[in-house]
């Protein structure tokens, strides 16, 4: 019996290389380096042969487990479309994942091929262009899949009205002042979303900030990390963008332009989801103080504290950017 519950643990490598050589028909032993902990665990694994593999153990979020029955299809779907992606490993029994047992409780695993090629320039308007296209091409594929049962939908209520939630639940955001500005700014942007007529819906990649893939020696954009994915706006799915662009300091709008120059060049964006798009700015940035509001707990509130700081950003946004609309 433990005298106190984790919230979240973190397993021994020797664990894990275990744990992938029980599941997984790699060429053994293989040896594992953690690449990164927070959102998820993410680990390179090497096989005796040299093959890379991404090993991914997902975090026990606020929002429920991961969806990763309805991800490993979506990415199946895209690799057999065409599309540049990570494509999901299968286990020794064919599964696309697996669930491991942790003292929190249940967690979710994938191993993915590790895509080869180099991490995005930040001020390179050609991969901005390569991230449009693959983005494109995505969408593209996700008229002819069926995300029959997914967990989640990325609309007004999973991405805006519970991570607003979560925000004003946690303690982060003490000045009451603050908590009401963010609430007027969300109800503002909703009333905005819902008079376009015609947004159109689709199955989102839904963290396609321009870092989420290697150029490949074609110049083609890979992606992965789909994690926070599911069936949704396309205009949320163009946001993710162009947030990446202006948000915490940032006013990069020359690479938004040749994103959506790159997206325009595989298919065309309707001047609803265009528009749009500049509102749901202000939704991926509630979002994201949502998942790190929901973490206080686990990372301390000195951790997540900014969040208290970003009325400022979105007020100017919605000022600038989506009433004058100024580019």
């Amino acid at each position: 019996m433990l005298d106190f519950d984790p919230l979240y643990s973190t397993p021994q490598i020797a664990a894990i290389e275990q744990f992938i050589h029980r599941h997984y028909p790699l060429a053994g032993p293989v040896s594992c380096r953690m690449l990164q902990r927070g959102l998820n665990d993410v680990y390179l694994a090497l096989a005796s042969n040299g093959e890379r593999y991404v090993f991914r153990l997902s975090h026990r979020r606020a929002r429920g487990p991961a969806d990763v029955r309805i991800e490993t299809a979506f990415l199946t779907h895209l690799a057999q479309s065409g599309v540049s992606v990570a494509a999901p490993i299968p286990t020794r029994e064919g599964t696309l994942f697996v669930e491991g047992q942790a003292p929190e409780g249940a967690r979710q695993a994938v191993l993915f091929q590790a895509i080869e090629g180099r991490k995005p320039d930040t001020a390179d308007v050609g991969d901005a262009q390569a991230n449009g296209k693959t983005l494109a091409l995505l969408h593209n594929a996700a008229e002819t899949f069926q995300p029959d049962g997914a967990l989640y939908r990325l609309d007004l209520e999973h991405l805006l009205h519970r991570p607003l939630a979560r925000i004003c639940d946690s303690g982060v955001v003490e000045d009451a002042d603050v908590r009401s500005d963010l609430e007027d700014i969300a109800t503002r942007t909703a009333k905005a979303i819902e008079a376009f007529a015609n947004l159109s819906w689709t199955y989102c990649h839904g963290d396609c900030h321009g870092f989420n893939a290697r150029i490949n020696d074609a110049g083609e954009a890979v992606f992965f990390d789909f994690d926070d994915g599911g069936p949704g706006y396309l205009a949320y799915d163009l946001s993710v963008f162009l947030w990446a662009q202006t948000s915490f300091g940032r006013r990069s709008t020359a690479m938004w332009n040749a994103f959506v120059d790159g997206y325009r060049a595989v298919r065309p964006i309707t001047p609803d989801d265009f528009e749009a798009a500049h509102r749901f700015v202000i939704v991926r940035h509630i979002w994201l103080m949502g998942e790190y509001a929901s973490r206080a707990q686990e990372w301390g509130s000195e951790t997540v504290g900014w969040i208290a700081r970003e009325a400022n950003f979105l007020r100017q946004w919605e000022t600038e950017r989506c009433v004058e609309r100024l580019f």
